[in-house]
């Protein structure tokens, strides 16, 4: 019998290469991502539980929701396209906020490798940096980020 091969693995550091781009597919915003995003952190502020609130004070009087919502939901994003069996660590990262998101957008990350290396103790596990920018449907960047992670070679992944 043949052995059943595993899809929808991640990508391995020596997949990648300095230039290489990518993007994830979207995902949209809702009400029940805010709520139960801010519930969970305690992030009741009020610019995010009072709707009355925020349209008159928010930008565009939308629902605006944390940076950190966004940016969870896009690294969220990258874990289920290319951080299955080879994600080992999440070493560090930059961060900013370009503008706002709000309920309702649709989000999805746009990926440039700026770094991949092999680590010098290991050749099996390598060092990955990206520039990750957070696009909304308009085509806006709302975050950029460059985390810097600890990855698996295609042998160590390609052996689960």
């Amino acid at each position: 019998m043949n052995e059943l091969k595993t899809i929808g693995l991640g990508l391995a550091w020596d997949d990648l290469e300095k230039g290489d781009r990518f993007k994830t597919i979207g995902r949209t915003v809702t009400e029940t991502d805010l709520v139960n995003f801010i519930n969970t952190t305690g992030m009741v502020e009020v610019l995010f539980t009072d709707a009355d609130y925020a349209r008159e004070h928010a930008p565009q009087g939308g629902r605006l929701v944390p940076g950190a919502l966004a940016y969870c939901m896009g690294e969220g994003l990258l874990v289920q396209s290319t951080l299955q069996h080879t994600g080992l660590a999440f070493l560090e990262m930059s961060f900013e906020v370009k503008g706002p998101t709000f309920v309702n957008d649709t989000i999805h990350v746009e990926v440039e490798v700026l770094e991949s290396r092999p680590t010098s103790k290991s050749p099996d596990r390598g060092v990955v940096k990206t520039r990750n920018c957070i696009v909304n449907q308009k085509g806006e960047t709302v975050i950029v980020y460059e985390p810097v992670r600890l990855a698996a070679s295609k042998k160590m992944r390609d052996a689960t």
